[in-house]
């Protein structure tokens, strides 16, 4: 059931003889699900709730329970191709939204709860949903949408037990024959951070799973072994929390831990571990330092075997308390929503060195170039690019042709990212080549965040950049021309805040505002984020120091 051969103990061996078998046909609902309901009684999911409410599902239940909600929704008239949005936070009715749009050949659409009315009605809008499944705030905001989304036939609530998800599950047939989908089918539109203008979503195939699996296999210490559990804090409407935790923890029929109990506690997180014994998990580098806070680890009688981290820089601090805290090296990974899982480490088999990327996983090829797309040797800096052969990569970004084209270079992709390999092979990251803001693991494109300020009558011109933070990495801070008429204060700047708060997402807001009288402009009248970029680490270099 492996990809990776586990008597194989070195690295670059397991590198140089991996191999990529992609059946034609493939489906992730059959793959994840289905085929554990056969025989044995698989626990698939364990869910907890804020209020303490605790639940188990097997995977044949999964699989009765999905193809119960197929059958509903293909009653509405869903079929092959069309979006199915998802506005739910880690409970079992999301696993089964993703399962069902999948048997249908459908396009599951994952966002977060934590989405405003504009965020939410960008990405409803701009991929043609037809149908919505949301609970509580969230599907409060979509109600208010409707109006102004003429695709959207149908929302469903999930809290709803008359005329809600569940009724609608209990009167679809448990009999269901799903679409043979190929391997380059779509399975799912991811949002991505934009740098200018709008996020675009990412289009993921059913194959992109397969290419998962060499890095999630190692970045979790050769998963799957006995009595592993697999539980991440991040959102499972996000690359790390779908496709990073539940879903291939899934295909190796292992069961997951779920917790629906809105914002990260780090106490609560640590305690959660120990009493359900998660083995595995995904765990951001914001999270951990949260959980660094909490005291003796080992004596809450924590069993965690791995932990993957990802989303922004571990450190060596961090992987040094790690390994006393906790016992194990944590694997830090890198990837993005349209190449995810190519570069990371295996602490069962190879030195770690804390700082670095690690290595490319099996079956993926990343290199640094320069400018001309010339391979850079050992030491020299330049962008990362992957090699296009490889199954995880993304179809393309949704009605976005240009823009995809635009990330290619010939047989290779563009990741943003800057960086370099040393004598050993190990990749390390210098910067981003964009202006993405990387914040306790989200991805943050600023102009979605500067549209949306520019709507506020005071401002006039606006400008969002990564701040270095010590526990976030980075924090969003805005720059802001005021408009004639209106002056600075803090009454404003809380103003500003909250309307981006309300309008995109939580996580997105500027937790810093600056006044200025002018931005730094380039010939074409761009703002030049780089030098506010470089102007705010001197001004907190300078502070630190």
């Amino acid at each position: 059931m492996r990809l990776i051969d586990t008597n194989t103990r070195d690295f670059d061996q397991l590198r140089r003889e991996f191999r990529w078998q992609i059946p034609e046909n493939f489906n992730m609902a059959e793959a994840v699900c289905d085929r554990h309901a056969i025989g044995a009684d698989r626990v698939a999911l364990l869910t907890e709730t804020a209020a303490g409410q605790r639940n188990r599902f097997t995977f044949a239940q999964l699989k009765e329970m999905s193809n119960r909600f197929a059958n509903a929704l293909r009653s509405m008239g869903v079929v092959a191709g069309d979006r199915v949005a998802i506005v739910l936070p880690q409970r079992v009715e999301t696993g089964l939204c993703h399962l069902a749009a999948w048997k249908l050949g459908a396009i599951s659409l994952p966002l977060s709860v934590l989405f405003g009315p504009d965020a939410l009605r960008y990405r409803l809008e701009d991929s043609g949903s037809r149908v919505v499944i949301a609970a509580g705030a969230a599907l409060d905001r979509v109600h208010a949408l409707m109006p102004d989304l003429p695709r959207l036939e149908r929302v469903i609530d999930c809290d709803d037990q008359r005329d809600g998800f569940w009724s609608l599950l209990e009167k679809g047939s448990a009999v269901l024959e799903p679409i043979h989908t190929r391997s380059d089918d779509p399975a799912l539109i991811i949002y991505t951070s934009g740098t200018t203008g709008p996020p675009k979503g990412a289009v993921v195939a059913h194959r992109c799973l397969l290419g998962n699996l060499t890095g999630f296999e190692m970045s979790q210490n050769f998963f799957p072994q006995d009595g592993d559990l697999m539980w991440t804090p991040a959102d499972w409407a996000w690359t790390g929390g779908l496709l990073d935790a539940l879903i291939p923890a899934w295909y190796y029929g292992c069961p997951v831990l779920g917790y629906d109990g809105g914002r990260f506690d780090a106490e609560q997180a640590c305690q959660m571990i120990a009493r359900y014994r998660v083995r595995n998990a995904f765990i951001p580098p914001t999270a951990l330092k949260m959980m660094r806070q909490v005291g003796d680890l080992r004596a809450l009688g924590i069993v965690l075997r791995s932990v993957m981290s990802a989303g922004e820089s571990l450190g060596a601090q961090l992987y040094e308390w790690a390994m006393g805290a906790l016992g194990i090296g944590i694997n830090e990974m890198c990837g993005q929503t349209e190449f995810n899982y190519i570069i990371g480490n295996c602490s069962e088999i190879m030195p770690v060195k804390p700082g670095s990327m690690g290595k490319p996983y099996p079956g993926h090829r990343v290199e640094p170039m320069d400018e001309n797309g010339h391979l850079l040797p050992e030491g020299q800096v330049g962008e990362l690019f992957a090699h296009r052969d490889d199954p995880v990569m993304f179809l393309g970004y949704w009605n976005r042709e240009q823009a995809t084209k635009d990330k290619l270079n010939g047989d290779w992709w563009s990741t943003g990212d800057v960086g370099y390999r040393d004598e050993e092979g190990y990749l390390w990251f210098v910067g981003r080549k964009d202006d993405v803001i990387s914040s306790a693991g989200h991805r943050i494109g600023p102009g979605e965040i500067e549209d949306c300020m520019l709507k506020h009558p005071a401002v006039l011109q606006a400008a969002a950049i990564g701040s270095p933070d010590e526990l976030r990495g980075e924090i969003v801070k805005a720059f802001i021309v005021l408009a004639d008429g209106f002056e600075a204060s803090r009454a404003l700047q809380e103003e500003i805040q909250n309307t981006v708060r309300t309008s995109l997402a939580a996580y997105e807001y500027p937790r810093e505002i600056e006044f200025v009288n002018e931005l730094p402009l380039t010939t074409t009248g761009k703002v030049r984020r780089v030098e506010l970029r470089e102007r705010e680490r001197r001004r907190k270099g300078s502070a630190s120091g």
